[in-house]
């Protein structure tokens, strides 16, 4: 998992981030192994250490204004709002999950979002899965998810962000939805959807999504 590999990719021992996390080091390698959740204080302090931000805390709830969300979508290092990067607070589980449960989105931030699933494919993929379904979203994850592997696809050197996405396409596919959804322009007019379903990819009709966004339009953000 997340944790176990940065503190691999910086050289820590078990015993070494174990002492400075403040916890033994048998417990720390049960978190690493998925047999304890990593509590909140473990993983914010981790987060500090490690500066991996898939580390940090998942809360469902919290929720931000656009705003905050375009300013934490370039702190993770997205490139389209580059003007905007600073320090990580939010982990990208749960920005994803905040951004695809708006009735409507930035076009810029709704943009990032396939970048986000490539550039973290170490995220939680289970706890995000899961929100998204609660609250019926999983079309909307399941297009950006398609999104990410097309440019994948397209890319270089995005083997391993291209096989975990495989695997959580399959389960979105087994969720899918056939009722009809937009990609976050719920306040579009009938008009306005009957003019993009006519011109939208194959990927959004699959997701029964209506929405202009194609995969040409995101390949030089794919780095």
């Amino acid at each position: 998992m997340a944790l176990e590999r940065s503190r691999k990719e910086r050289g820590f021992t078990q015993e070494e981030t174990a002492k400075l996390l403040g916890v033994s080091q048998p417990f720390l390698s049960q978190m690493e192994n998925g047999q304890r959740p990593v509590q909140e204080a473990v993983a914010t302090r981790a987060f500090e250490l490690l500066g991996e931000p898939t580390l940090l805390p998942l809360d469902p709830n919290r929720r931000q204004d656009e705003t905050s969300l375009a300013n934490e979508l370039g702190a993770l290092g997205y490139p389209g709002l580059a003007p905007f990067a600073g320090q990580p607070s939010r982990n990208p589980a749960e920005l994803l999950l905040d951004a695809l449960d708006r009735p409507d989105l930035d076009t810029r931030v709704a943009e990032g979002l396939p970048w986000l699933a490539l550039r973290y494919p170490d995220l939680d993929w289970d706890w995000l899965l899961s929100e998204t379904k609660l609250r019926n979203r999983q079309n909307r994850l399941g297009f950006v998810v398609g999104l990410a592997q097309q440019i994948a696809h397209r890319s270089q050197g995005l083997n391993k962000s291209q096989s975990k996405l495989n695997v959580v396409e399959v389960e979105l596919e087994k969720a899918r939805l056939a009722n009809p959804d937009t990609y976050c322009h719920d306040s579009w007019s009938q008009r306005q959807r009957d003019q993009t379903n006519k011109r939208r990819s194959d990927l959004a009709e699959h997701w029964n999504l209506t929405t202009g966004v194609k995969v040409e339009h995101l390949d030089h953000y794919s780095s």
